[in-house]
């Protein structure tokens, strides 16, 4: 008898998510002004009917985000330039199809390139490196259990590509990148991900991607990538395509 099969259900938003939330969609509208000064943590509390605790967790969120900035004795307040030194993406898996399209497009530009310039500027030593995140995915493959280990290798294989770009610069985005997408490469290095063949389609798309930049062939590494972003969306039941898309998602000519 197959196993049942349960659909991911929508975790219910923390107080102090829902809160910074309301406080960010009013400083990104101007009804908070660059510079003015936020009520106190007792009078958020009221507004919000919620509890210091959870006002202060809101507010070290926006502070986090560059949205808002502590002045000593004074208060917090709007930054002047609202959310300039930050830079965030939901983490795990995305809120909506349509953030999950972006993420992916965003992707799909930055690790096809990253890849183009590895096949070009791989060292030894950074091609070590991806080739152990590849075998490192292969052992979790045969991995009875459910575990991270597979999700992380994952990770490890994409942040080394970007490393072997030569880039610093494209190496760190993509480490950035990877970290906030990490959640959504679970479901295809879980158990079920592993039984319904999504751990080898990804890990043979992988492997077609090293190959090309071991070859140091720049177009066949760009290809490979383009093709496992997109296919990686797929999975999640994103539709993607390397070529650019009009807003009515109709292919550009």
């Amino acid at each position: 008898m197959a196993a049942t099969r349960f659909h991911q259900i929508n975790r219910p938003q923390r107080l102090s998510d829902a809160v910074g939330s309301a406080l960010e969609k009013r400083i990104r509208s101007g009804a908070l002004k660059p510079g003015e000064r936020l009520p106190t943590e007792a009078q958020l509390g009221a507004q919000f009917a919620v509890s210091r605790a959870v006002v202060r967790e809101a507010v070290a969120r926006l502070k986090a985000e560059g949205l808002v900035e502590s002045r000593q004795g004074s208060g917090v307040f709007v930054a002047t330039r609202p959310g300039a030194a930050a830079f965030r993406m939901n983490a795990g898996l995305p809120a909506s199809a349509h953030d999950a399209r972006d993420v992916f497009e965003l992707r799909l530009i930055v690790e096809a390139a990253a890849a183009e310039r590895a096949a070009v500027r791989h060292t030894p030593e950074s091609l070590t490196q991806i080739g152990e995140a590849l075998a490192a995915m292969d052992v979790a493959m045969e991995s009875v259990a459910d575990s991270g280990d597979g999700a992380g290798a994952d990770d490890a294989f994409h942040c080394a590509v970007a490393a072997a770009s030569g880039n610093p610069l494209i190496h760190r985005f993509i480490e950035f990148v990877s970290q906030e997408f990490s959640g959504s490469r679970q479901p295809t290095w879980s158990r079920d991900g592993r039984d319904g063949g999504l751990a080898q389609a990804s890990q043979n798309e992988h492997r077609a991607l090293f190959e090309a930049i071991a070859a140091g062939d720049p177009a066949a590494a760009r290809a490979a990538a383009e093709r496992h972003i997109v296919s990686a969306a797929g999975r999640l039941g994103v539709m993607l395509s390397p070529r650019v898309s009009g807003p009515n998602n109709e292919e550009e000519t």
